[in-house]
């Protein structure tokens, strides 16, 4: 059996970018004070200040300590820094990075740190994952049938990006008419708040548009309507000003209707 060359190629969709996974930031300074601590656990008052001392005379002899030695004049602070708390402390106590409130709240912020990088990266994994999704969708050519769903926001910005920086105005169609009739999660009225400040203006002159239109032509077909995107694209301040024009116009007709 023989192979044809070149071998045919399959169509591929392109993956999302992989997410780097977090890593502490190289600090120096922080290493050093760590390799102090590390060196005076069990040590009492005595013994760090003989430390202390042998330190002190070697950064008068090295004179990087007074230049660019991040680390040396990090560990020298620590070393005056433990031998303080010891001298401070009940005669025979010995040094606990455990009961040191200063390595402690130095650790729970770490903590605090990472986990925050980690949820960094959760959620642009979600937005990949999100944006492949929606970008499958738009071959297939059921955009219009899928709800947006919280952080869609972010997905648009991430499409846009990796068409470089190409506005896609069937994803923005989409999100403005989703946004005008309160659709999948623009259902809840926090969610249409914080649209506000998450999509761009074009967007949001489309869907406020749209939503005096649903008022003034209940009837009119979505087709009819598909000048709305395109006054926003060129003018969205005029078309922002003419859904609020047109909004009040239709307000005192709502008043009246509901009136026995």
């Amino acid at each position: 059996m023989t192979t044809s060359w070149p071998p045919r190629r399959t169509a591929r969709r392109s993956l999302a970018p992989r997410i780097a996974t977090p890593r502490e930031p190289v600090d120096p300074a922080r290493i050093g004070r760590r390799v102090v601590r590390r060196r005076a656990k069990g040590m009492d008052a005595a013994a760090v200040a003989a430390a202390l001392e042998d330190a002190q005379f070697f950064a008068r002899q090295d004179s990087r300590h007074e230049a660019d030695d991040v680390r040396g004049r990090a560990e020298l602070a620590e070393r005056e820094r433990l031998a303080q708390l010891l001298a401070a402390a009940a005669p025979g106590t010995v040094y606990a990075p455990d009961t040191d409130d200063v390595v402690q709240a130095e650790l729970a912020a770490d903590a605090a740190a990472a986990a925050e990088r980690e949820a960094a990266v959760r959620q642009a994994q979600r937005i990949a994952a999100r944006a492949d999704e929606l970008q499958a969708l738009r071959e297939l050519g059921t955009l219009e049938q899928a709800d947006p769903c919280e952080g869609d926001e972010a997905v648009r910005d991430e499409l846009t990006r990796r068409a470089g920086s190409y506005v896609q105005a069937d994803v923005d169609a989409w999100l403005a008419r989703a946004l005008a009739v309160h659709r999948g999660h623009y259902a809840d009225l926090a969610a249409r708040e914080a649209a506000a400040g998450l999509l761009p203006q074009p967007v949001l002159a489309h869907a406020a548009l749209l939503s005096a239109l649903a008022h003034l032509v209940p009837t009119a077909a979505p087709g009819e309507l598909a000048f709305a995107a395109r006054l926003a694209t060129a003018e969205p301040g005029a078309t922002a000003d003419l859904a609020a024009l047109l909004t009040r116009v239709t307000k005192p007709a709502d008043t009246d209707r509901s009136r026995p």
